[in-house]
């Protein structure tokens, strides 16, 4: 195990997960909030998507990344920031005969627009999804061609960002490898691995510890599983050597029928990392561990 685990609070995705619970947090206050909140309970990370403040739905304007970032600043100079870059790349494909009358959600633009707000803001690490993927069980995909990605990732890394490569199946991995193989990332390369999540990898022992095998022995990873799974994915992933990551985007519930709070869930989680028997890292100490400057 680590002897300092990092634990990343993901605090409210971009999910349709407003009306399923109170708790989940909206407005570039309501997100800054939690991720203080997330970050005084113990979080090294607090990794941030940005929602539409009338809809509630996923959004990537850079004024409400920039708010976001400002907020948490204000109050907390040390947590580090992890902004989502997964925003920009879905398709809702037509419905019957029709697959290219693209539907209601879809958000498809390219590399440089995507990554603006990295560009403009400078956050310590962004995410990298590395693959396109059945996102889900009807007509919606995420895309990300290996072009796309490779121009992503050199962006990122002119940028002066930390990728954190977003593993959401076995191909996804291996290409994640070869852009580390080509340079385009660079040294103490950064996996998430994403279990749970249909269509891609489950969530069980197995298959995070084949995804753990297949990284290259300078690497720093960290899992997560979604609902239910979001615990014992901790256990799992510190017992196999890695960092976690827990938060509102993942998991809406505490416990069975107690609508969790992001502060909660890594309260939580930092119980379990002690009660294993390490220790959590601090921002400082994630900045060692991920070869940040301060």
């Amino acid at each position: 195990m680590q002897p300092k685990v990092i634990i990343t609070c993901a605090v409210t995705g971009a999910g349709d997960t407003v009306g399923k619970s109170p708790r989940v947090p909206v407005t570039p206050e309501q997100i800054a909030n939690a991720a203080i909140e997330a970050a005084d309970a113990g979080a090294t990370v607090v990794h941030c998507h940005v929602r539409d403040p009338k809809t509630g739905k996923g959004a990537r304007q850079v004024h409400l990344y920039r708010e976001v970032m400002e907020r948490i600043r204000a109050k907390n100079t040390d947590v580090i920031i992890n902004l989502t870059a997964g925003m920009g790349g879905d398709v809702v494909v037509g419905d019957g005969e029709k697959p290219l009358e693209f539907g209601l959600g879809t958000d498809c633009v390219g590399p440089e627009e995507r990554l603006l707000h990295v560009k403009e803001l400078r956050p310590e690490i962004c995410t990298l999804d590395c693959g396109t993927l059945n996102f889900g069980d009807g007509n919606g995909i995420v895309v990300q061609t290996p072009t796309q990605l490779r121009k992503q990732a050199a962006l990122i890394k002119s940028y002066g960002v930390k990728p954190e490569m977003e593993i959401f199946d076995s191909g996804n991995l291996w290409f994640a490898n070869q852009l580390v193989k080509e340079g385009l990332i660079a040294d103490k390369p950064l996996y998430q691995l994403c279990l749970g999540i249909p269509w891609g990898a489950p969530f069980d022992t197995e298959t995070m510890a084949y995804q753990k095998a297949q990284l290259p022995a300078n690497s720093i990873w960290a899992a997560f599983g979604i609902g239910r799974n979001e615990f014992p994915a901790v256990a799992q992933a510190v017992i196999l050597g890695g960092h976690v990551r827990v938060g509102l985007e993942d998991n809406l519930w505490l416990e069975k029928g107690v609508h969790a709070t992001n502060g909660a869930l890594v309260e939580k989680t930092v119980k379990l990392i002690e009660l294993l028997g390490t220790k959590v890292a601090t921002p400082a100490e994630g900045r060692e561990i991920l070869g940040l400057g301060k």
